[in-house]
């Protein structure tokens, strides 16, 4: 039988995280069957979405979920329908306490056939709360005033805006998650924080994460994968100071350093108190919109080539025909890119830039076997073109991004 873990041991994991609202890893019905891949392993889908799920107001969201027809929600599931993840983590996802939205979204889009496309059913699922919208009651932003989404912790119209969610066909290991909201930028030794533009009440303070950072253990046979998921502050919206370049940077280096063992990660400290990154044996998945092209854009120098050139982990390279196509029709920013145009997967704006970038990761771990990848952007006139169209886009700017993996069974 498949274990049930109840809204009130739910709640109870949270307190004891010190996360201070509800985690959702809710068993409400039996997973699907494992797809079989060769003998003694099972094949899993690994998927990362910035469904663009994020509203203007508190409360908006669930409006939106609770009617079963909303366009936007709908071309999202469908896209998440015809790709058919196992393990899916979505970006921008407004965060609310009790957890309603995974819910709604599950039972009126996801489980709900989208133009006739089959149904998909995830009976686990894992959100927490994020820094963006929660104010910090300091002049963040040093423009003289105090309050706005500029002084929140993470930039944020309310508490909650742009989360996060996992869904899964798998257990999720609850009591093992490890959160790192609270973690202080400061405590990052050789860190990017403008100190001096902050000055030292706030540099003290700052947390890292911009939203959060997880590490969400799921069970997969015989096999328990840490999808580390985390969604960067854009490199972007800068003075002088380039806080939020900085900012973006060391995000991306949270999870290597995590996953370097010994003095790298010693300074680490999850929101439970523990201190420390993830164990050499462990196999692992880097997810997420992690604001950062390795050759394109705004960002750091060398942002996420931390993550890229990790000796533990394996770039499977996702790529589309679409995102080329889309280069060369748009033009402008994207005529300058040096990086290669397949493997974009987020549609910016092009005038006056910063155009087309790849910023959309699912990176396991060297040791995982990698049956194929894709980015899922297709070509104009190809079914589901619709789903990715010009502008306004139906769904979100960015690209579904999956890797296909093969785990002991």
């Amino acid at each position: 039988m498949t274990p049930r873990l109840s809204r009130r041991r739910a709640l109870a994991v949270a307190a004891a995280a010190g996360i201070g609202a509800p985690l959702t890893a809710v068993a409400e019905a039996a997973p699907a069957p494992q797809r079989r891949g060769r003998a003694g392993r099972t094949d899993l889908r690994v998927a990362t979405f910035n469904a663009s799920l994020n509203r203007s107001r508190p409360g908006q969201l669930l409006e939106d979920l609770a009617t079963g027809a909303d366009p936007q929600i709908r071309a999202v599931a469908e896209i998440i329908q015809v790709n058919n993840p196992d393990v899916l983590l979505l970006n921008e996802f407004d965060h609310d306490q009790q957890g309603r939205g995974v819910d709604l979204f599950r039972r009126h889009y996801l489980e709900v056939s989208q133009n006739g496309r089959t149904p998909v059913f995830y009976p686990y699922s894992f959100t927490a709360p994020v820094n963006t919208g929660v104010p910090s009651g300091l002049d963040l932003n040093r423009d003289g005033t105090v309050g706005g989404p500029d002084d929140a912790w993470g930039f944020g119209q309310f508490p909650g805006q742009y989360g996060m969610v996992i869904l899964s066909r798998h257990p999720i290991l609850t009591e093992q998650v490890r959160t790192f909201q609270h973690l202080r930028w400061a405590d990052m030794p050789g860190n990017l924080l403008p100190a001096e533009f902050y000055g030292p009440e706030i540099a003290a303070r700052l947390p890292l994460s911009s939203k959060s950072h997880w590490d969400v253990p799921v069970r997969i046979g015989a096999t328990t994968l840490h999808l580390l998921a985390a969604h960067p502050t854009p490199p972007s919206f800068d003075g002088p100071e380039k806080r939020n370049q900085r900012r973006n940077s060391d995000e991306i280096r949270l999870w290597a350093d995590y996953l370097s063992p010994g003095r790298r990660s010693r300074w680490i400290l999850d929101d439970a108190g523990v201190r420390g990154g993830l164990h050499p044996s462990e196999p692992f998945v880097i997810l997420g919109d992690y604001n950062s092209d390795p050759a394109d854009g705004d960002s750091w120098p060398g942002a996420i080539d931390q993550l890229l050139s990790h000796p533990r982990v394996r770039d499977p390279r996702p790529r589309s025909r679409g995102a080329v196509e889309a280069s060369e029709v748009q033009g402008a920013a994207n005529a300058d890119h040096t990086g290669e145009a397949a493997l974009d997967t987020a549609d910016f704006a092009d005038e006056p830039g910063p155009g087309n970038l790849r910023v959309d990761y699912v990176l396991p771990e060297r040791t995982l076997q990698v049956v194929t990848s894709a980015v899922y952007w297709p070509e104009p006139g190809a079914p589901g073109s619709e789903l990715t169209g010009q502008h306004p886009f139906p769904a979100s700017d960015h690209r579904l991004v999956r890797v296909d993996l093969q785990v002991k069974a």
